[in-house]
């Protein structure tokens, strides 16, 4: 086929187009890359475990292949403890935050509004690099971790799916306004399956505290059941953020379609 001069400035300016979104999107922000790791029963690569609270009994953590892929297990019993990944994130241009988990076993009788019944199924925190924070939420938070929570953050956005809670409403920590709680999901409907998120975790954050945020300082995934007594137990996939191409608009306060 004959490539005329008009034929090449068309293709050359497709390239360019194409060359210019990948720049301005540019490759995602891989937190948890568990799906290019090996089935293990150690910690995921580049995470920590940390506790919460005063219970002895530990949430268990490791690598497992399922559907194709490695992911993280987690298993409560009666236990609470979380995975933690430090990063540090510029959410005016990695605002976009993916994942996906799937629930197997939900503490029905779980509660977050009370500190008596705080328990998930599935939670995903982006802590948030914070020094800012007046003499009252300085006193709760140095309270918030002698007594209970030493790794607590000074403040921080926590994606859950939660057993009864209505979706999408931000809804203080019972134990500091300083972390908001967000149910993505609630209930057992969708159990047993794979579900994928997506959040504008500026948008959200925003909306939540009113100003704009500082810098992401790492992400931490945790499943527990300590405060009923009970089990629990979630699998969670590969954790990115995204930079937002402006292609397609984000609606803050919902999640992707699974």
């Amino acid at each position: 086929m004959l490539v005329t001069p008009t034929r090449w400035s068309a293709l050359f300016g497709s390239t360019l187009l194409v060359l210019l979104l990948i720049g301005v999107a540019g490759p995602p922000l891989r937190i948890g890359h568990f799906s290019a790791q090996s089935p293990s029963r150690a910690v995921p690569d580049g995470w920590k475990q940390i506790r919460f609270g005063e219970n002895d009994s530990a949430t268990r953590y490791d690598l497992v292949r399922r559907d194709s892929t490695v992911v993280v297990r987690a298993r409560s019993e009666n236990g609470a403890s979380g995975l933690f990944a430090q990063q540090r994130v510029n959410l005016s241009r990695y605002p976009i935050l993916e994942w996906r988990w799937k629930v197997t076993d939900m503490p029905m009788e779980a509660d977050v509004t009370t500190d008596t019944t705080d328990d998930a199924a599935a939670r995903l925190y982006v802590t948030f690099d914070y020094q800012d924070l007046g003499v009252l939420d300085r006193l709760k938070l140095m309270i918030l971790r002698r007594v209970a929570f030493s790794e607590a953050p000074s403040r921080a956005l926590n994606y859950l799916w939660a057993s009864r809670q209505q979706s999408g409403e931000a809804i203080a920590s019972p134990y500091t306004d300083q972390i908001r709680m967000i149910p993505v999901r609630s209930g057992s409907s969708r159990t047993g399956e794979w579900v994928r998120e997506r959040r504008n975790v500026l948008a959200d954050y925003r909306a939540v505290f009113g100003e704009d945020p500082p810098a992401v300082s790492g992400v931490a995934i945790m499943t527990d059941a300590d405060n009923i007594g009970g089990s629990a137990q979630a699998l969670y996939g590969d954790i990115v953020f995204r930079a937002s191409s402006g292609q397609q608009s984000i609606d803050p306060r919902g999640s992707g379609s699974p």
